[in-house]
């Protein structure tokens, strides 16, 4: 159900990027026209991505090469999970299932990547993954070391279709090893939004989540206390949102849609 008074009183809009702002390589229906609608009208936006794969800084540059310009701010399941662990356990040794980007991210909070001797082993996005790294991470696991996912998603979304996300290395390991992470940093988990509310000093009453997947984008919403808005752009469908319990505040064909609600209600 629209509620447009809820949509009104939004300071800062968190967005999804794969699946909801853009796709492959090519930015979705009316993102540009929704970015320009919030400047105008004095409200702030953040990319809020469980795709830890690359690092916030690649993804900026990644939309600025779509053609979005000024200030873009990006904060992926890496970086969540890099500030967790160092506030939690101090920086560690890490063995990872991830990118080299997703290295970099760790080692900018201090975290060590190491092969040998780790303190913990963390998954993350890999599209770089190999046997060789699945097979280690087995064996180190079944030493019982500390066990961190950047995030749940089983999918991630692409032109040519689902692609095996984070969650599906999760279900592989498990098949190996019987365990599954102590903890997944990721949206839907509510300490992403705590760690935002810290880094921009907005309360939770005037931020909403806009994403395409009902089972993180939209259950972080609801877990965190805030707006959710589904957009149909990406993983869920109708007949998902239909069949599914997780039900959104705001459901938009596109993010140019949600760009007219706003309009509308500013009398634009």
């Amino acid at each position: 159900m629209i509620r447009l008074r809820d949509l009104k009183d939004i300071e800062l809009f968190l967005l999804d990027m794969d699946g909801t702002f853009y796709l492959g390589n090519k930015l979705l229906p009316g993102s540009i026209e929704f970015v320009d609608t919030l400047r105008k009208q004095g409200k702030n936006f953040m990319f809020l991505t469980n795709n830890s794969s690359n690092d916030s800084e690649s993804y900026a540059e990644k939309l600025r090469k779509m053609g979005l310009d000024g200030k873009i701010e990006v904060f992926t399941s890496g970086d969540a999970t890099g500030i967790f662990l160092k506030e939690r356990y101090g920086t560690l040794r890490i063995f990872l299932v991830g990118t080299k980007k997703l290295a970099k991210t760790f080692e900018k909070y201090g975290h060590k990547i190491v092969q040998e001797d780790p303190e913990i082993v963390v998954l993350g996005y890999d599209t770089e993954i190999n046997y060789e790294k699945l097979a280690k991470a087995c064996i180190y696991l079944r030493k019982n070391l500390l066990y961190v996912a950047t995030h749940p998603d089983i999918n991630c979304p692409s032109l040519e279709g689902p692609l095996p996300d984070a969650g599906s290395y999760i279900a592989l390991i498990e098949k190996s090893t019987g365990r599954l992470p102590d903890y997944i940093v990721g949206k839907p988990n509510p300490l992403m939004l705590e760690m935002v509310m810290k880094k921009t000093g907005v309360s939770r009453e005037k931020i909403a989540m806009v994403g395409d997947r009902l089972y993180t984008d939209i259950e972080f919403a609801r877990r965190s206390g805030i707006l959710s808005i589904l957009v149909l752009t990406g993983e869920t469908t109708l007949e998902d949102l239909r069949n599914s319990s997780i039900k959104p505040d705001i459901v938009v064909e596109n993010i140019g849609e949600l760009a007219k609600l706003l309009q509308k209600e500013s009398g634009e």
